[in-house]
């Protein structure tokens, strides 16, 4: 039988007062706050024991997670002040992804029927962000979105769907804006 964590990463329903949950969330929660209170250059390592993968990310505080082990950095990334990633499920960056202030970055998901939430129920689905993608201030990526490498996410827009290589889109919710950049003009 799959543990309440197997089924959360599996995408399917589970119960978040799970004991073993709860303590990841605690364990997490002492490791932000630890961080949070922290400036440039103190971290000493917090961040590699918070995250699934760190990668040497720079990452701003405040920063706010549900787990923080189901996050993964690859190199060369940023993230502005207060960005707030719930990761009932796996988050993946790719290399160099630059992130605004306040974004936020959503795996968990929720019943639409009123008699479920009362339940408690909830599940997640993973969010993928390809290499060198931008992603502008208080955007909100929702659950299950692909960003494909090079995208540009306009501040503020609210992603529902996934994203094309090399497209720009804003808004709520976020719609293509002009054409996709030519390949040689692709963030570095």
């Amino acid at each position: 039988m799959a543990s309440e964590r197997q089924k959360m990463l599996a995408g399917q329903s589970y119960d978040p007062a799970d004991p073993e949950l709860a303590a990841m969330r605690t364990r997490a929660q002492t490791l932000m706050r630890e961080f949070n209170h922290t400036i440039e250059g103190e971290d000493a390592g917090i961040l590699s024991r918070l995250l699934g993968t760190w990668n040497g990310a720079v990452i701003r505080p405040p920063f706010y997670v549900d787990y923080g082990s189901h996050i993964h950095f690859g190199p060369g990334c940023f993230l502005n002040y207060g960005c707030v990633f719930l990761d009932v499920t796996e988050i993946r960056l790719g290399a160099r992804v630059q992130i605004g202030p306040m974004v936020q970055v959503l795996t968990a998901d929720h019943p639409r029927e009123a008699h479920r939430r009362a339940a408690s129920e909830e599940w997640g689905r993973p969010i993928t962000i390809g290499d060198d993608v931008w992603i502008g201030a208080a955007a909100l990526i929702l659950p299950g979105v692909t960003i494909g490498a090079g995208a540009i996410i306009g501040a503020g827009a609210v992603v529902t769907r996934d994203v094309a290589a090399l497209a720009t889109v804003a808004g709520n919710p976020a719609r293509p804006v002009g054409n996709p950049r030519p390949l040689s003009q692709s963030p570095a």
